[in-house]
């Protein structure tokens, strides 16, 4: 009686430290901002729009289809997720019993000289020992612990997590094909450009070489006009060169072999809408895929902790056995008389493990403190990412505003130029610095647009938008 009552009180006391397993709560761990760096939020989210309504461009949609079907990165993730929900059966399984069955045939010569061998002889007339089974093995543990549940609740987690990682590689893959087909048309753009300049350049050359046989100028202005014409040249063989390399980034991109992308659109026909917003920092808790997979990383952290808790408890194991044996193969399924079976149960308390449970036990808390560090990570990551994207958003659109009417200015300023120096009231230095200086401000123009409409792109993928 002394022995059960300590027994029965020391599972009690096992019970009651293995259920209290601290666990870390999201809201426990990290506490978002309530609003992003000096912009005021609200509870709309770019996010929230499906990312075909959120790219009106319909070849780039196509594109973005033809990624999530062939794109290497994102058919790993979901085998990944596949590997993952067999972990989760599985696991679900663990409160089920296991049952085996063995059939054995064995035959045994006795010595004559031995003991059993002269039993042997005397009840049965011969020397060979002959024994045939048939057993049905049944074992079943009890979950005293929830060393099963934490097991269930750890295979769950990682499955999320794995989820989860497939929502982050479809809203990189949305994100980089994006910017992939914008910066296509940038070059196109560019393209363009390069090419107008060579023909005003030409224009002016030609105007500056008939000057130069009337004497008006020197050889040194003709030098200078063909300097500059052949700059304007040389870009149009490096963006026709960038346009192809990225033509090929983008084919590997969604699973194909370099080819060329098709286009119908251009960069100045593309507007960058003016009310994008993020939601509230809260949302991306819930958005995130990132921080959603840290946060399953923190659930799964906690199960294995009460797994490795559980291992240091007694564990309780109920076994039962039947089936048919028999000295005789002939009588080997005479049944009732060849029937037998057995149950059994046992509790069985880690000792002596060489520190092997404490340890794993001490790993495991580890493993959760480090979770707790990787989630608040994540969630500052993510909120300076949107932080920095409606910044650009915001700074950018000033810049192109400037940059378009330094272009526009310069557009008129090459205008006057030529037509000064036609009457002699300009330089040809001033001609072509004038040029120059339009050739520039185009092509930077271009490329804060394309900035612009990387920025919203940024701001959609870091306010968790791209996997709906």
């Amino acid at each position: 009686m002394f022995k059960y009552k300590n027994i029965t009180g020391f599972l009690a006391l096992g019970l009651l430290l293995a259920c209290s397993v601290p666990k870390d709560s999201v809201q426990s761990v990290v506490q978002p901002p309530e609003n992003y760096r000096d912009i005021q939020s609200d509870s709309i989210s770019a996010a929230s729009v499906p990312w075909k309504s959120f790219f009106p461009d319909t070849e780039l949609n196509v594109l973005i289809d033809r990624a999530l079907v062939n794109n290497n990165d994102l058919k790993i993730a979901l085998t990944n997720l596949e590997m993952a929900q067999l972990t989760l059966s599985q696991a679900k399984m663990g409160n089920i019993p296991t049952l085996d069955l063995s059939a054995t045939a064995a035959s045994a010569r006795l010595s004559d000289n031995s003991i059993n061998g002269m039993n042997t002889a005397n009840a049965f007339g011969s020397h060979h020992i002959e024994d045939y089974n048939l057993t049905a093995r049944l074992s079943w543990e009890a979950d005293i612990w929830g060393k099963i549940k934490s097991q269930k609740a750890a295979a769950l987690a990682g499955y999320l997590q794995s989820d989860e990682a497939r929502k982050a590689v479809q809203t990189q893959i949305v994100s980089s094909v994006a910017k992939g087909y914008y910066n296509l048309l940038l070059l196109d753009t560019q393209l363009d450009i390069a090419k107008r300049n060579v023909q005003l350049n030409d224009s002016t050359l030609t105007m500056i070489k008939l000057q130069f046989e009337s004497g008006q100028v020197t050889s040194l202005a003709v030098q200078q006009a063909e300097a500059l014409k052949l700059n304007a040249q040389r870009l149009v063989p490096f963006f026709e060169q960038e346009t192809a390399i990225q033509e090929n980034a983008l084919s590997i991109l969604i699973g194909e072999n370099p080819q060329a992308i098709k286009r119908l659109t251009s960069l100045g026909t593309l507007n960058v809408s003016k009310d994008l917003s993020a939601g509230l920092p809260s949302s991306l808790l819930s958005r995130r895929p990132d921080v959603k997979f840290q946060e399953y990383a923190l659930s799964k952290a906690n199960a294995e902790i009460g797994y490795a808790r559980a291992n240091m408890y007694p564990s309780l194991v109920i076994t039962a056995q039947a089936g048919l044996n028999s000295f005789q193969a002939s009588n080997w399924f005479n049944i009732p008389a060849s029937l037998f079976g057995t149950v059994a149960g046992g509790l069985t308390q880690p000792l002596f493990r060489k520190k092997e449970l404490r340890t794993q036990y001490e790993l495991a808390k580890l493993g959760r403190e480090k979770a707790v560090i990787n989630f608040r990570q994540s969630v500052l990551k993510a909120v300076g990412e949107v932080s920095d994207a409606l910044l650009k958003i915001d700074k950018l659109e000033e810049q192109e505003t400037i940059a378009s009417q330094r272009a526009a200015t310069l557009k008129k300023a090459t205008i006057n130029s030529n037509l000064l120096f036609k009457n002699g009231l300009a330089t040809y230095l001033e001609v072509i610095t004038a040029q120059g200086n339009v050739l520039q401000s185009e092509l930077e123009l271009a490329a804060l647009k394309k900035a612009r409409l990387d920025a919203a792109v940024d701001l959609y993928r870091s306010a968790g938008g791209g996997w709906n």
